[in-house]
């Protein structure tokens, strides 16, 4: 009876979201947009209203609202220090680089955020040891996890 249009996703990878979400303080939210009409800036203001402390990482944006933007993860690690979820907001091609200098600072948590997807970056990610997520949205998921 799944409506194609809105799968849901199972309880038990539901609860696993969930409980990596509550487990985490500081998110790394790779490719937010300083355009306010852009998921990426939507829910990374959001988690901010939900009490994380957000760490913006674009490549040209210096600031988004009053949150100072890192141009790299390396970048952010070295000023902020523990990084505690790694969100991604780029396209799905363009993950593996990210992924990469994650592994290299010792990052445990990645998220892939709804069209930041890929089979390749994420079965690489696994294979470090990585905990992953894919094809569901930090925002949806703390949502559905206040009901």
């Amino acid at each position: 009876m799944g409506n194609m249009a809105c799968p849901m996703t199972p309880k038990s990878e539901f609860e696993r979201q969930l409980a990596m979400l509550r487990s985490v303080k500081t998110i790394a939210v790779v490719g937010m947009s300083p355009d306010a009409r852009r998921p990426s800036n939507e829910v990374g203001l959001y988690l901010r209203e939900k009490g994380y402390t957000i760490i913006p990482i674009h490549p040209t944006a210096e600031k988004i609202g009053d949150l100072k933007v890192y141009p790299s993860l390396r970048s952010a690690a070295d000023a902020c220090g523990a990084i505690d979820l790694v969100d991604l907001f780029v396209a799905g091609e363009r993950t593996r680089p990210v992924i990469e200098e994650a592994v290299a600072l010792n990052l445990r948590r990645i998220w892939f955020q709804p069209g930041a997807e890929n089979a390749e970056s994420e079965a690489w990610a696994k294979s470090q040891g990585l905990d992953v997520v894919s094809g569901a949205c930090v925002m949806a998921v703390l949502e559905r996890g206040a009901q």
